[in-house]
């Protein structure tokens, strides 16, 4: 095996491969685009080509594909070979500065939310030379954007790379307020944490539910689950730990950085991270990193589930979205120093993110939404559905005293010590950290923890860079007029701590109290997705990410429509799925018992010895009474998803699911569960719950 320095990025045409093989003129000029958003010539795009193509064939590719990230929420790709006939009935292998350019897809055949009708089919991909070029399975992998032929963006990276732009040009406004000159452009920068369930793939394949939805729809809950807390950096079995080795080296090749790896707390569950990067470039390796988790569990004879709620009962899955600015000169603009309450440069920053949380709780709520991650939010394992910002005691308090207009009394770190002399000390860091937050500063950055683990990191990202722009735009033109800069500084940090302080908490966020006083606050509270979905297209949000060209309002609506569709067929599917499971595997078993315990005490009464039949009598007697109750709860959701069917309204029948058929789906779930713990193991059709999260050894 390659040492881990020449594994990393062998499968990337990254910087040191375009350095080797790219004409200087032409390296040059690119990285000009990389790194400065410049316009790129065709001609130099037709060398790269060139260059780009006799890389991947030595490195054993056969095709090409542009690679793209549509509404679907996974990766897209259309495999062309680098063939192209001759006069002689032979081949010669090419790829041309156009072929590189643009590609085209049937726009029609992915979610569009009605910008193209199935007989408007043309779409476009085209290359962002922004994101290196890789090899994924003997095929040169182009990442590109995708719209359709009038130009709107059919999927997640458009919107991302428009959002990055806006940031970066009103942040460099206020940048240059304070005299970096030399600063050209800021990037946004992201480092996405995963976490996924691997279970044993013949666990996987006796369930349908899973195999349909990616969670159980049914099970009781296990003898042992996460009680004793002894998952959690709980050694790494065998098994888990190739897998893990695999996976790294699969995404080092590509050059993702993965970094940290371990268990979490439910049985099961693990987590990976890697080290943050460019945020166009982490939301591509975020969805390499989910797509490889996927196959090179297959080669273990594992399965890897990144639904947020795979099992009811114990953890669910998430994704920490850490966020944060950086110049192309280096400086991290959330940095706070050693001395935060002298920095105002920083102290401007983490306003600006203040308000355009508060300002934009609501989209950031939505941008986070799903089926899967309505089950897992403020469920003592993520933080609840109301978006607030942790941000410690110290900078509270520094914020406290400005907003106060007083001195803050800056407190010395205090050395670390826990009794035993050997051991070193260590500075205290200023702040605790809060798992219950949803949005919580962690020492340079902001960790945006309400993310689903199955969800692009897109969306999220798309919000957050364009509510932050359009606060520091509105900076920038205050303090840009203002006669008397470092007054105007001052009064416009005061201003903002006091208007926007209702949206900043450093408490439990699972305290049912802190609901209470949200609600106070005038904090929004939207449990589900059908609840703040609408909130997508209010006139205050169009109004903003139009402004910036990050969307246009037909793009809005567009993804409103596609988000409730989405909503709605993952809930259908579940809804069938479980219809069909209670059909044909557990009314089935329930009656097959039931006629176990009838003969046997039929065959004990024939035998007219006094033998009693209390037990079997008792046995039946639930049996049958729970059976009763299942049928009934099957056919009340079997008439809510009939009834459903029938509604045209996104809206509407997003509320019906909401309303009717999930409750429905709990009613019919807690009888089987409750049949599952009185029905014999061998005739009960499914695994359990501790077969399937302890059978990986």
């Amino acid at each position: 095996m390659a040492s881990i320095p020449e594994l990393f990025g062998s499968m990337v045409f990254n910087d040191t491969v375009m350095q080797a093989r790219l004409p200087k003129d032409t390296y040059q000029a690119l990285k000009n685009t990389m790194q400065n958003g410049r316009h790129l010539d065709p001609a130099v795009a037709a060398v790269v080509a060139g260059a780009m193509k006799d890389w991947a064939i030595e490195k054993g590719a056969t095709h090409y594909t542009h690679w793209f990230q549509p509404m679907t929420g996974i990766a897209a790709e259309k495999h062309d070979s680098f063939i192209s006939p001759t006069a002689d009935g032979k081949v010669i292998m090419e790829f041309s500065g156009k072929e590189l350019i643009k590609g085209e897809a049937d726009a029609s055949s992915f979610p569009s939310g009605g910008l193209r009708a199935t007989f408007e089919a043309r779409g476009y991909t085209a290359w962002d030379p922004t994101s290196y070029a890789f090899i994924k399975d003997n095929t040169l992998c182009i990442p590109t954007a995708f719209c359709s032929y009038g130009g709107e963006a059919l999927d997640k990276k458009t919107p991302l790379l428009r959002s990055m732009e806006a940031i970066s040009k009103q942040a460099l406004r206020v940048v240059k307020l304070f005299g970096h000159e030399d600063v050209t452009m800021v990037h946004s920068t992201v480092g996405p944490e995963q976490e996924y369930f691997l279970i044993d793939k013949a666990m996987y394949d006796r369930r349908k539910d899973l195999i349909n939805t990616g969670r159980t729809l049914f099970g009781a809950k296990p003898s042992k689950g996460q009680e004793l807390d002894d998952h959690y950096y709980g050694t790494i079995k065998t098994r888990v730990a190739a897998y893990m080795r695999d996976l790294d080296e699969e995404l080092w090749k590509l050059g993702v950085l993965s970094k940290t790896e371990h268990n979490e707390a439910a049985p099961a569950q693990h987590e990976m991270a890697p080290i943050f990067t460019t945020t166009n470039i982490a939301a591509d390796h975020n969805q390499l990193t989910m797509e490889l988790m996927k196959k090179v569990a297959e080669r273990h004879d594992l399965v890897c589930l990144l639904h947020e709620k795979p099992f009811a009962g114990v953890n669910g899955s998430g994704k920490h979205n850490n966020w944060s600015l950086s110049t192309d000169t280096g400086m991290n603009l959330l940095e706070p120093g050693e001395t935060p309450h002298e920095n105002a440069q920083f102290l401007l920053f983490l306003c600006a993110v203040i308000k355009a949380v508060d300002d934009y709780q609501d989209m950031l709520r939505v941008s986070i939404a799903s089926a899967g991650n309505d089950h897992r939010l403020g469920a003592q394992e993520a933080p609840p559905a109301v978006v607030s910002i942790f941000l410690g005691d110290e900078l509270t308090a520094i914020l406290e005293a400005i907003e106060n207009g007083t001195a803050y009394d800056a407190k010395e770190k205090v050395q670390m010590k826990v009794g035993v002399h050997t051991l070193p000390r260590f500075p205290k860091d200023t702040t605790d950290r809060n798992r219950t937050s949803p949005f919580a500063f962690t020492g340079n950055k902001f960790e945006f923890r309400m993310l689903g683990s199955s969800q692009p990191v897109s969306e999220p990202n798309v919000v957050l860079n364009t509510a932050v722009a359009g606060v520091l735009d509105d900076f920038a033109a205050e303090l840009e007029s203002a006669e008397d800069f470092n007054a105007a500084l001052q009064t416009l940090i005061r201003r903002v701590i006091k208007e926007h302080k209702r949206i900043i908490f450093n408490g439990n966020g699972y305290d049912d109290a802190w609901l209470a006083e949200a609600e106070k606050r005038g904090l929004l509270n939207l449990p589900t997705t059908a609840d703040c979905l609408p909130c997508y297209i209010l006139p205050k949000n169009i109004a903003l990410f139009e402004k910036y060209g990050v969307y246009s309002e037909a793009e809005m609506r567009a993804r409103y429509d596609i988000y409730l569709t989405n909503y709605a067929k993952v809930l259908h599917i579940e809804a069938c799925t479980m219809l069909s499971m209670t059909r044909k595997d557990i009314v089935p078993a329930a009656i097959r018992y039931g006629r176990e315990l009838a003969d046997a005490i039929i065959s004990k009464k024939a035998a007219k010895r006094g033998i009693h039949c209390k037990v079997e009598e008792r046995l039946l007697v639930n049996i049958q009474r729970h059976t009763a109750a299942l049928v009934e709860a099957l056919d009340a959701l079997d008439a809510h998803v009939q009834a459903v069917d029938a509604m045209s309204g996104g809206q509407e029948r997003a509320n019906y699911y909401r309303d009717a058929i999930i409750p429905a789906m709990d009613t019919l779930r807690a009888e089987a569960d409750s049949l599952e713990m009185l029905v014999a193991k061998d005739l009960w059709p499914l695994p359990s719950y501790g077969d399937i999260l302890f059978s990986v050894r």
